[in-house]
């Protein structure tokens, strides 16, 4: 087992103090976005091994277990972060494994560097995500029925909207919401700039429902994605609620800390929020237009006390337990497949058997790295997330 020294990411739409609270420490002023637990060689965690990607490199087998070797190959197939959104993120979506595996073919042989920043596929893996709310949680997710989205956009009492609005009510579901996206998104600039003005106006001045986009254009003056975004289900986590984000998906996280887990990759196309490289006709190729529910998950509780966040993937399992006071039971979390467990309340021990040698105690922010087939148990009073896979 293997305590992790992590990387904090200090994007500029980071909070400022939410992970410093979560680790008990003082904020530095500056933001602090995400705090990444994994292999990934952009930022890999450390050990007293070396890097955490160097580990598993030297010994796969040993570190991951056949079974996930056999399954994902001989690297950690999950990332774990906690992410603190403290402005909005970049209205996005993911591509899913052959569309993933496609464009990366096709960029390499276009000889395209993976650090340029018209770049869209860094790598040949898809991206499913979960985010769990630590605290309330912002977000958007998924397409709103094109009606409903009519009806919002109607209801600002801008003119320039009425074309959207119009397209919105005549086509079918599918038309209607690629038509629109499109539109926006290849809109005259200035044209664009001065209707996101008019909304911001009116969506200040009208608040409940439009508050969040309000919040929105506050930070993104003049981007199309403040009217894309609001082509999208608003959602709010409650603590321990979650949310999975599927391939073609759009979606933005606005506001709250959370623990999020995805597939080993990082690929992304934009739609707006954002002064990156956004690819329209690429874009609309990954997307998928169709409403939907945006699914807010919540735990499913095992006799064991393992409360599951059940998704439709592989890559990544996402569980916690929640130790209550006074519980003196320790919990068997031996398994064949690599697991990352992350305190955030409490303080809890995980080791072998409770007091032998190589029990680490952690604390609020903490983690451990577990390699398959490792004895492991946790105790204590507290809340402990844990990250494996499905192999």
């Amino acid at each position: 087992m293997d305590r992790l020294t992590n990387t904090i990411r200090p994007y500029a739409w980071g909070s400022t103090t939410a992970i410093a609270e979560l680790l008990g420490v003082e904020p530095t002023g500056e933001p602090q976005a995400e705090m990444w637990m994994g292999a990934h060689p952009g930022a890999p965690s450390r050990t007293a091994r070396g890097p955490l990607d160097k580990v598993i490199d030297e010994d796969p087998g040993h570190e991951l277990g056949r079974a996930a070797v056999a399954k994902f190959g001989p690297r950690l197939p999950f990332l774990l972060k906690l992410l603190a959104a403290g402005a909005p993120l970049s209205l996005q979506v993911h591509p899913d494994l052959e569309q993933a595996r496609e464009g990366y073919e096709d960029e390499e042989s276009r000889g395209i560097p993976v650090d340029a920043p018209n770049r869209n596929y860094k790598d040949a893996n898809h991206k499913p995500e979960l985010i769990c709310a630590l605290t309330e949680f912002d977000g958007l997710c998924g397409f709103r029925d094109p009606v409903e989205a009519a009806d919002l956009l109607a209801g600002l009492g801008v003119d320039s909207l009425k074309p959207y609005v119009d397209l919105l009510h005549a086509k079918p579901q599918e038309a209607a919401l690629r038509e629109v996206l499109t539109a926006v998104l290849t809109a005259d600039p200035e044209e664009m700039a001065a209707t996101v003005t008019e909304v911001t106006e009116a969506a200040g001045r009208l608040g409940g429902a439009y508050a969040p986009y309000a919040g929105i254009a506050h930070h993104y003056p003049g981007d199309p994605g403040v009217i894309a975004a609001m082509l999208l289900n608003h959602v709010r986590l409650q603590p321990g609620e979650a949310l999975f984000l599927g391939a073609g998906v759009p979606h933005a996280y606005l506001d709250g800390l959370g623990v999020e887990i995805m597939a080993n990759s990082d690929n992304v196309l934009r739609c707006g929020l954002t002064p990156k490289h956004v690819d329209v006709p690429e874009l609309l190729r990954i997307v998928r237009f169709e409403a939907t529910d945006p699914g807010v998950l919540r735990p499913e509780a095992s006799p064991d006390g393992e409360e599951v966040y059940d998704t439709p993937i592989d890559e990544f399992r996402l569980s916690r337990f929640v130790l209550p006071e006074g519980s003196a039971a320790a919990h068997d979390l031996t398994a064949a497949t690599p697991q990352i467990l992350l305190c955030v309340a409490g303080a809890v021990r995980v080791g072998g058997a409770v007091g032998a040698g190589g029990t680490e105690e952690l604390a609020p922010g903490q983690s451990v790295f577990v390699p398959a087939g490792e004895k492991t148990e946790l105790s204590g009073v507290g809340t402990v997330f844990r990250a494996t896979v499905m192999a």
